[in-house]
């Protein structure tokens, strides 16, 4: 199966990402949040499509030097097919083309697969946040890893 392309989402994908965030997510982003990423010119959602719904998105936000991987998420049953990878593409030359001179990230410090995903990407650790998250077994707190890459323009 080929992955399909990301591409950049517009107003019209608002119900889309709130309902790709509401069945993958324990803490979804609610409407007000997307609706305005959406309208705004320094945000960009990039989304794949397959059979008509939206199955991956990520959500890059520009900086005044640097970009800002604000989220990125697949669907559970669309995950293991290479999605993350094209966004993670997407989000790249998105950044490249506001000539940022880092891609920024955090993550949640027990989310394996996305710190595996990330490393893969070349990132790396610059700290954490303790406490940061509320934890996804409603017990506490979970610190977030801050990450970040390179985008040296060559």
């Amino acid at each position: 199966m080929t992955t399909p392309e990301a591409r950049v989402l517009d107003a019209d994908a608002l119900a889309d990402v709130v309902e790709l965030e509401r069945v993958s997510q324990r803490f979804p982003l609610e409407a007000p949040r997307l609706k305005s990423a959406l309208a705004d010119n320094n945000e960009h959602l990039l989304g794949i499509y397959r059979n008509g719904r939206l199955i991956a998105y990520a959500h890059v936000s520009r900086l005044p030097f640097d970009a800002e991987l604000q989220s990125l998420l697949v669907a559970p049953r669309a995950r293991r097919q290479g999605l993350a990878a094209t966004l993670m593409q997407a989000v790249e030359a998105r950044a490249r083309g506001w000539n940022s001179e880092r891609l920024l990230l955090e993550v949640r410090a027990g989310n394996e697969a996305a710190i595996r995903l990330y490393r893969r990407w070349g990132f790396g650790e610059d700290g954490r946040r303790r406490d940061y998250y509320p934890s996804l077994d409603g017990a506490g707190r979970e610190d977030a890893l801050l990450m970040s890459r390179g985008l040296r323009q060559a």
